[in-house]
């Protein structure tokens, strides 16, 4: 086994900042396995006091969870859903696109996350829900599989046992609930459920006659849950990150409004979590109607840690490391010191994110010193550095190493790491919505028309202004200046598989081309759009056959794209994107944005004709890989990291692409070696003990 400093030198930081953006619990996958249990214990006793005071009487209660930037808000809810996902069914609710469509997303979010399955179960909580419900359970036991077999059975018994409780369109909605029972079925069911507006065919097979395409609609199908739920497990909603939602600084109150409507209509079963920064809360507070806030039944706020619980946080991250080394080091911070905490922290409390951020930065320190003949770090630099205010980009640190076998000097500016970091995460995020958006019509148009908005903006495109269409279907849209030119542009994008939808939808295209509101239009969609026996087919015909008006066809890769910033926006706006030890505003991401040109791939972005096309390269035509994003990634692996071992750059890298093989990852190597952008520091060595630093020129 190696020495403890010898894993340093290889392995990546520990501590590195990429890893701790979290978000929504159900796609995040994040580890509790060693979580330091003491770190916020309070808050969660006092929302599992709640919790259980629901569960005894089915009465919904509202908890208000507020905490400084870096307390670890969104990371508390994982905690929640990891440890009370046995006693109750968790939804993750993140920020809405459009106040409009407010209950419409709380249902589709609600319903996103009871379709997923609770660790250690086979069934989706959706599944396991209804299972539960109260009239499928008598001394028999077999009621439930009674049922299963007979539609009109299954429903009459439903009514008969919640005709009580006012239940919103029952012949509909207990269908569907039988619906969920039939696996052919049970997909569009979900998709009804969710207020898609499913096909005609998907209805008839359903049999309903509407989907749920009004605010009323969703939140008496939301309200259904609650009312059948009185003998179940409680349903806690999860409300994270709301700080960015639509025009929350100058209208707060849409979020308190739910909440109220919740008690006020009775609602059983129901635990509401809304989670906010705490300055946000004060700012905004005054502007809640008192009513609003008397229906927040306990504030819990998260308070700072202390030097123990930092300390413990610190050993938790380099505990994989200490148990590679041969000896184990003494200290389980080794090679960090309670010392620098107390430097640094002397009031002796700090935030959860400082205390990583800090750990961070001087366990790098300690690596680049391992190994190297010079190093040169600014006295001001040294010690005592904050973790908040030495690291503002006026005021950046530089390490300048000198590696043992060259006389090559590497500046590594903190710009540089945060522009680095950037691009690893970026990869890290749209990965992540590669795996969790499989078609494009799983997302609703609001969230889609929500997402260009967001990257014309990163993109500094003139005059966006969004509802282009008027009516029912104006969240579909938007209009902004074209590049270089004075015309106003239109974009709608719908992917409704309804016909009658799509006829709506076209009918008020058309209004807007003869009410000449736009020069051109643009119709984003993949999804059909009918035949020649339909109206709406013969409207779109009129307006983009023939004319100065574009259908452009997405490709789901532009929706990843898209989906990538967006979670980034959301994260900045809440005050959780953190990168090279700042927290990174919005303005900071789109201005990241622009530099990197990390949208410059977005084939939509090119068809709308906000960036230029780009030349086709290396893209796997002609039976060619296309390894730049690979060969991308390790490159800025090796900056954030300054030197590490070349096993673990191969290793890191096939976690992050496992379909490339490891021959092409040591190709790449090479190609960066004889680009002089990164150095072998012992070549002759063996692989696992070879290190690799980066050069800059």
């Amino acid at each position: 086994m190696a020495s403890i400093n010898e894993i340093i030198q290889r392995e990546v930081n520990p501590f590195d900042l990429v890893n701790l953006k979290t978000g929504n619990f159900w796609t995040e996958h994040q580890d509790f396995k060693s979580v330091v249990e003491s770190i916020h214990q309070e808050a969660i006793n006092e929302i599992e006091e709640l919790l259980q005071l629901v569960t005894i009487d089915h009465r919904s209660r509202t908890v208000l969870l507020i905490g400084d930037s870096g307390s670890g808000k969104s990371y508390l809810l994982g905690r929640l859903k990891h440890k009370f996902n046995p006693k109750a069914f968790f939804a993750y609710i993140g920020p809405w696109a459009e106040n409009d469509y407010i209950w419409r997303h709380v249902l589709r979010y609600t319903v996103d996350s009871l379709i997923k399955v609770p660790d250690g179960e086979q069934e989706s909580q959706l599944m396991l829900w209804l299972k539960s419900l109260s009239a499928f359970i008598n001394k028999n036991g077999n009621v439930w599989k009674l049922l299963l077999n007979n539609r009109q059975k299954f429903i009459k018994h439903l009514k008969d046992n919640y005709q009580q409780a006012g239940i919103y369109n029952p012949e509909v909605f207990f269908g569907v609930l039988h619906d969920l029972t039939n696996p052919e079925l049970y997909t569009i069911a979900c998709e009804w459920l969710k207020g898609d507006d499913i096909s005609e065919e998907s209805m008839q097979a359903l049999r309903v006659k509407h989907c749920i395409d009004t605010e009323d609609a969703a939140k008496n199908i939301l309200a259904n849950f609650g009312k059948i739920s009185t003998d179940t497990q409680p349903i806690v909603l999860c409300f994270d990150q709301v700080e960015a939602s639509v025009n929350f600084d100058s209208n707060s109150q849409p979020i308190f409004n739910i909440n109220t409507t919740i008690h006020n209509d009775n609602l059983k079963n129901f635990l509401i979590i809304i989670s906010i920064v705490k300055d946000n809360w004060i700012r905004c507070k005054n502007y809640i109607l008192q009513s609003d806030k008397a229906r927040i039944d306990r504030l819990v706020s998260l308070k700072p840690i202390n030097l123990d619980q930092a300390e413990s946080l610190w050993a938790d991250k380099l505990q994989s490391l200490h148990q590679k080394a041969n000896p184990k080091p003494n200290s389980p911070i080794f090679p960090l010191t309670q010392q620098l905490l107390e430097a640094n922290f002397p009031g002796g409390k700090t935030m959860p994110r400082n205390a990583l951020i800090l750990g961070r930065l001087e366990y790098q320190k300690y690596k680049i010193l391992l190994g190297n003949t010079k190093v040169k770090i600014p006295t001001k630099h040294q010690t005592n550095y904050s973790s908040t205010k030495t690291l503002q980009n006026n005021n950046q640190p530089v390490i300048t190493l000198v590696n043992q076998d060259s006389d090559r000097i590497i500046d590594i500016s903190n710009r540089e790491r945060i522009i680095a970091e950037f691009q690893l995460l970026w990869q890290q995020e749209f990965k992540k919505a590669q795996s969790k958006i499989g078609k494009i019509s799983l997302l609703p148009a609001t969230d889609l028309i929500k997402m260009v908005q967001e990257v014309l903006e990163a993109l500094q495109v003139q005059s966006i202004k969004p509802k282009l269409l008027k009516g029912k279907y104006a969240s579909y849209s938007l209009s902004y200046q074209a590049p270089d030119k004075q015309d106003k542009v239109g974009i709608v994008w719908t992917e409704d598989a309804n016909m009658t939808s799509f006829f709506n939808i076209m009918n008020a295209c058309q209004k807007a081309i003869q009410e000449n509101i736009c020069k051109k239009l643009y119709l984003i969609r993949i999804n059909t759009v009918g035949n020649t026996k339909l109206v709406g087919y013969k409207i779109y015909n009129q307006i983009f056959k023939g004319t100065n008006n574009h259908h452009i066809k997405p490709n789901l890769a532009s929706v990843h794209y898209l989906a990538t910033y967006d979670s980034l926006v959301n994260s900045a706006i809440a005050q959780e994107l953190v990168l090279g030890g700042n927290t990174i505003t919005l303005q900071e991401l789109q201005h990241l944005t622009r530099e990197t040109k990390i949208l410059n791939k977005c084939a939509l972005l090119q068809d709308l004709g906000i960036i230029p096309q780009q030349g086709s390269g290396s893209d796997g035509r002609n039976g060619k890989k296309d390894l730049r994003s690979v060969k991308d990634f390790m490159l800025n692996l090796v900056k954030t990291q300054s030197y590490m071992g070349v096993a673990t750059l191969i290793s890191q890298s096939v976690a992050q692409f496992p379909e490339v093989e490891e021959t092409d990852l040591q190709l790449l190597i090479d190609l960066l070696c004889q680009e002089q952008k990164v150095k072998i520091i012992n070549p002759k060595a063996k692989l696992q003990d070879r290190l690799i630093c980066f050069v800059n020129k």
